[in-house]
């Protein structure tokens, strides 16, 4: 059988914003009928003190495999991209790990809008070197090469996230050039979230092939430019299918003390 790569990605410790970590399985041997979207992957470690999740004293960390998705970029092997939790050497969840304490409630929809800057030397690609081009109002849905700069790259994601088998809607130039968004809907929310974050790590490893650095800071360029921003849509089976003014004003009620609450803590 031909070996199976195996691409195990987990969060960090950093906060706020954690990074993407990742380091590689080959599984050289396996049944002919192995299927790593289906069957059982095993558990890994990796050293936690390098990743602000253990002390140098005692930094093991476990990985466990919670999702796989098909790798779409690397056509040498049978490869794969695994989603995966981090836990303690004794089994429990690592405090990092916020995922397993999330229900698995199969009647909620998330639908995310996500933003991003292609950048280049600290600035937006396509931006001059001394200055700045034309003001924005021309590049948001735009066409043409002096208006829109990178589709190749924002296409070649759209494809590699479809052939992983995350369910992309659709892709925009945005308001700032080089700057493009595309919508990523998931049932569920550990799924959606396993999706959102394996997307974006397709987007980090072709960065590298286009040697360009992605930004998701949501004012990536200071003065009259457009922010970027992780728009999130969500939706219960109650939401879609009874709604109504009232259902919802009683909804939109509780947001401010959910809020203030959040705030208190």
């Amino acid at each position: 059988m031909k070996p199976i790569k195996l691409e195990y990605v987990w969060l960090d410790g950093y906060t706020p914003e954690p990074n993407l970590r990742s380091k590689v399985k080959i599984i050289n041997e396996a049944p002919e009928d192995f299927n790593p979207l289906y069957d059982n992957l095993p558990e890994w470690s990796y050293d936690g003190s390098s990743t602000k999740q253990a002390d140098g004293s005692f930094s093991d960390c476990i990985l466990k495999p919670v999702r796989c998705y098909k790798n779409p970029i690397d056509n040498r092997f049978n490869a794969y991209f695994v989603m995966c939790e981090v836990y303690n050497p004794d089994g429990t969840p690592h405090v990092s790990n916020t995922r397993h304490g999330i229900k698995d409630q199969k009647d909620l929809w998330f639908g995310y809008e996500q933003e991003y800057t292609l950048m280049k030397d600290g600035k937006p690609v396509g931006f001059p070197k001394d200055g700045y081009p034309e003001p924005q109002g021309k590049y948001y849905c735009g066409v043409g090469n002096n208006i829109v700069h990178a589709r190749d790259f924002a296409e070649e994601h759209m494809s590699n996230c479809l052939q992983a088998g995350i369910t992309i809607t659709g892709i925009n130039a945005e308001v700032m050039l080089r700057q493009w968004e595309y919508q990523v809907f998931s049932k569920c929310p550990k799924k959606a979230g396993d999706d959102l974050w394996i997307s974006r790590y397709i987007l980090f490893l072709m960065s590298e092939q286009y040697a360009l650095n992605i930004e998701l800071h949501p004012k990536p360029v200071q003065g009259d430019w457009n922010g970027s921003g992780l728009h999130c849509n969500f939706s219960s089976d109650d939401m879609r299918n009874t709604g109504g003014k009232e259902y919802f004003n009683d909804i939109f009620e509780v947001f401010p003390a959910i809020s203030l609450s959040q705030i208190s803590q």
